[in-house]
């Protein structure tokens, strides 16, 4: 099948080309409508029903009227000249308040597209008064805004709305703070905006100067970055159409990390077959381009292939998972990569042969081959000392691995400090009222044998959450209309985010809450903290679920590809090292180091799949090159050693690629530790685990490591310089399988020589043999040992 598809888009690559243009343009253009329809902004939406918090938002829904979908923000209004507020300030608040509830609120336009692509966001906030300073220095206002904070189209609503009442006040005397999740998310963004813009510009710049660098030419370095943005497009309008089709909910972030996974591969695999595919131009100069790029993918479409459903098997194991947010980002990116595998196999062959020589243009590489390099050096170290280079590697992952003692799960948000207006808003509230004034946590009550509800038949339950240590205040109790569910909201002394909130919401407040619910009725504890704190009981859940699928999975793919039962195993335990290095160098950086609370509760299970999912495809590479290198004459060592040579220099950049794009979410709010550990586990999947781990496994076990099929030596043996005479090879009319026929000369003993071309990837494409180097001996003149 693979070869199927290679082959009709390098037959027919214009009419590929243009369909794969119309699908983009469409798709790209319809994405932000289709996503702003299948994502959600709650986080208890994405629990379980039988989680507590999440059974408290379905009565907040029902017997409430909350919308689910709804971001609350905190308006702070006080004097301008600090004075406290006065009677006619507090009609004046009101008023105002009212004026700003009756105003529809539209995002401001941009000319970034067809307006009828563009989501409609507008809409007329709810606003409410909340509460009063005890020492009237400010009131409070709830303001609802319906939609993710995620979600850019809302942001814009927000800033909106935020400019006008703002103004509003100001005219009255009056200044104004903001708070709440929304609008921390809004100035933290804000705050990030440069950074964001410049570093998505710095990556698009390293892609386009290491293809500038490695081929000198305008369309390598160019066409990369084209054929990802058109492939991204139509990927991600797949993921929206799948999750309406199957009702799925996405996360508001999910579309982003999407975009970072699929320009990572995407770039990745186009290298891949790039430096194949000049290795086969030089090795074949009379070939015709297009058979030439037929040839080269179907050759690396088999590595693409086997590393495209590593990640998609890896990432379809979140589908088991009970948390709704990675059950909902599995299928996702499993459905946005095979969309990227499928452009790799027929859009990306199909420039290869419209494109041809012209590819590499204007550069004359192709005309000669180049001389031995740093990766030809690195390969020659790599064979000879692989015991040595084995233990520094491991010694290096093994101290990185040593950061996961006393690793702590961290539930929050995000941690703006008080660097962000919202930030010192909520600081300033803070001081005259409980901090979790903004979002508080809400106990909810139903009668279950059908009588109606009093405050008077909650007042013990109301009086015992009282004494709750670290609740400041308990408000009075609020009936919905049939007076057969009650609301008691309770506003903590520690910040809404903070651990010691979610502590307090799922210890003392729930057991307070089990005490003392009167008999006839039920109750179940709500609000952000309550949240997390389940969250953090369904992703210790689901992390003892999905890594051991997951690594089964994987496992079974390299079994199937490598057709081998030691080799799987020996990659299965690289990548396992290589994972807990990651994890551990992030929780020394971030909880040891800069003292947060702990590492993101989304990091072992993200970190996991991604590096050990995208670290395989490396893995695969170098496992695939060897296993091709070691099924020619010669000793083991020496396969491993031009196998290395030869995909240094693509794994190095394909991995310096991957590692930029997801550092780029490292201006994301609240994203800094996945893009440290993803960009620090691409790195050490790539250079070190691929480079260095599995080729010294491979030179110190030799041919044993493919048992029990191990490769047999075939095919003819060209020696490298035109003065040698060539073995005994193929009939005159068989195909040659590593390029022209040499010129005649004088005889060569030919014994014991095992060099010859083959086609590889790499920068460096000459021979393997170092001048002046003695058949059968490495430069030093230790003798080559067959293993």
């Amino acid at each position: 099948m693979i070869r199927a598809l290679t082959g009709c888009s390098t037959r027919h690559p214009w009419k590929t080309i243009a369909l794969w243009g119309v699908l983009g343009f469409l798709l790209i253009g319809l994405a932000p409508t289709l996503l702003g329809r299948v994502t959600q902004s709650q986080t208890g939406d994405f629990l379980p029903r039988s989680y507590d918090s999440a059974a408290a938002l379905r009565i907040a829904e029902e017997r409430f009227g909350v919308d689910p979908d709804a971001s609350t923000v905190t308006v702070l209004v006080a004097r301008t000249d600090g004075r406290a507020l006065e009677p006619a300030d507090q009609e004046r608040v009101a008023a105002e308040a009212a004026k700003l509830a009756q105003r529809r609120v539209a995002m401001p336009r941009k000319d970034d597209g067809p307006e009828f692509l563009i989501p409609d966001r507008s809409q007329t906030p709810r606003v409410a008064p909340a509460m009063t300073a005890p020492d009237r220095s400010f009131e409070l206002l709830s303001v609802q805004l319906t939609g993710s904070p995620a979600d850019q189209g809302v942001q814009g609503v927000y800033r909106a709305f935020r400019d006008a009442a703002r103004a509003q006040f100001a005219e009255a005397g009056m200044r104004t703070g903001f708070t709440g999740g929304l609008a921390d998310t809004v100035d933290t963004t804000d705050a990030h905006d440069t950074a964001a813009k410049v570093g998505g510009a710095l990556v698009l710049v390293l892609i386009v100067l290491l293809n500038v660098l490695v081929f000198r030419s305008v369309l390598a370095a160019v066409l990369p970055l084209l054929a990802v943005t058109v492939i991204g497009g139509v990927a991600v309008g797949a993921v929206a159409g799948t999750a309406m089709l199957t009702g799925r909910k996405l996360d508001a972030g999910t579309p982003g990390l999407i975009n970072v996974v699929l320009l990572g591969i995407g770039i990745d695999y186009l290298l891949f077959l790039l430096f194949r595919f000049r290795e086969q131009l030089r090795a074949r100069p009379e070939q015709p381009a297009r058979e030439a790029a037929a040839q080269v993918s179907a050759r690396v479409g088999t590595a693409i292939t086997s590393a495209a459903l590593t990640i998609v098997a890896a990432f379809a194991t979140l589908g088991l998972a009970t948390f709704g947010q990675f059950r909902s980002l599995g299928p996702a990116i499993a459905v946005a990569v095979l969309v990227m595998l499928l452009g790799s196999l027929t859009l990306m062959p199909a420039l290869l042969a419209a494109a041809g020589r012209k590819m590499f243009w204007p550069s004359k590489a192709l005309l000669h081959q180049p001389r031995d390099g740093r990766a030809a050096r690195f390969g020659e170290l790599v064979a000879r000392r692989p015991l040595a280079m084995l233990t520094a590697s491991v010694a290096l992952l093994a101290a990185l691995a040593a950061g996961l003692a006393g690793i702590r799960m961290d539930y929050g948000q995000g941690d703006p400090g008080d660097r962000t207006p919202a930030a010192a808003t909520a600081a300033e509230i803070s001081r005259a009222l409980p901090a979790g004034v903004s979002d508080p946590t809400s106990v909810y009550v139903t009668s279950t044998d059908g009588s109606a509800l009093t405050p008077a038949r909650l007042d013990d339950l109301s009086r015992a959450l009282t004494g709750v240590d670290g609740v400041g205040k308990v408000a009075p109790t609020v009936l919905n209309e049939d007076q057969r569910a009650a609301r008691i909201d309770l506003y903590p002394t520690a910040a809404p985010q903070s651990q010691q909130a979610r502590d307090l919401a799922s210890g003392p407040i729930r057991a307070a809450v089990a005490r003392h619910t009167p008999a006839g009725t039920s109750a179940h504890v709500g609000g952000t903290a309550a949240i997390f704190a389940d969250v953090s009981t369904a992703v210790a859940h689901d992390l003892r679920i999905v890594f051991p699928v997951a690594a089964a999975l994987i496992a079974l793919i390299l079994l199937l590809l490598l057709r081998s039962l030691l080799a799987p195993v020996v990659l299965m335990l690289a990548v396992g090292l290589g994972f807990a290095a990651t994890l551990g160098a992030a929780t020394l950086v971030f909880q040891h180091l800069l003292g947060k609370p702990g590492v993101s509760f989304t990091l072992p299970l993200v970190l996991f799949l991604f590096v050990v999912a995208l670290g395989t495809d490396y893995n695969i590479l170098i496992s695939d090159r060897i296993r091709e290198e070691m099924r020619r004459p010669g000793p083991a060592r020496d396969a491993v050693a031009r196998a290395v040579r030869y995909t240094t220099p693509a794994i190095t950049m394909a991995g310096l690629v991957l590692a930029g794009s997801f550092g780029t979410l490292a201006t994301t709010p609240g994203s800094e530790q996945v893009a440290f550990a993803m960009a620090l586990g691409i790195m050490l999947s790539a250079l070190v685990l691929s480079l260095v781990v599995v080729p010294a496994l491979a030179a110190l076990l030799g041919r044993a490591i493919w048992w029990p099929v191990r490769p047999r030596p075939t095919g003819d043996v060209r020696p490298r310089h035109a003065a040698f005479v060539p073995a005994p090879g193929p009939a005159p009319d068989s195909p040659r399988p590593f390029g022209p026929a040499p010129a005649a000369g004088p005889a060569h003993d030919t014994r014991h020589d095992t060099r010859h071309d083959v086609l590889h990837d790499g920068m460096y494409d000459g021979m393997y043999d170092v001048p002046g180097e003695r058949p059968g001996r490495y430069p030093t003149g230790e003798p080559k040992r067959a293993r």
